[in-house]
């Protein structure tokens, strides 16, 4: 789970306008930071499958998301992964 800082800080480097908090570049930001530190939790705690079951579900939904971009904004696409660096 983000922060309370963390998730603003990344809210604010994916947002398109001052009041956009809920738009597919933030949702890539949040989860793309959520499947980070989750990645760090499962290298020390190998056997904690239910935890990689929901890093799971998150990188699909990421990618749904990321699917989405690329089909309606491909500017915004290029955007949002040259910014969390995804491919």
């Amino acid at each position: 789970m983000l922060k309370t800082k963390k998730k603003q800080a990344v809210v604010k480097k994916a947002q398109i306008h001052d009041k956009d908090t809920g738009s597919s570049h933030v949702q890539v930001g949040i989860l793309s930071t959520r499947i980070d530190e989750l990645a760090l939790h499962l290298k020390t705690h190998k056997k904690d499958n239910h935890s990689r079951r929901g890093l799971l579900k998150m990188v699909a939904d990421r990618r749904a998301h990321l699917k989405y971009l690329e089909r309606t904004d491909k500017e915004g696409y290029a955007d949002v992964v040259k910014k969390f660096e995804l491919k």
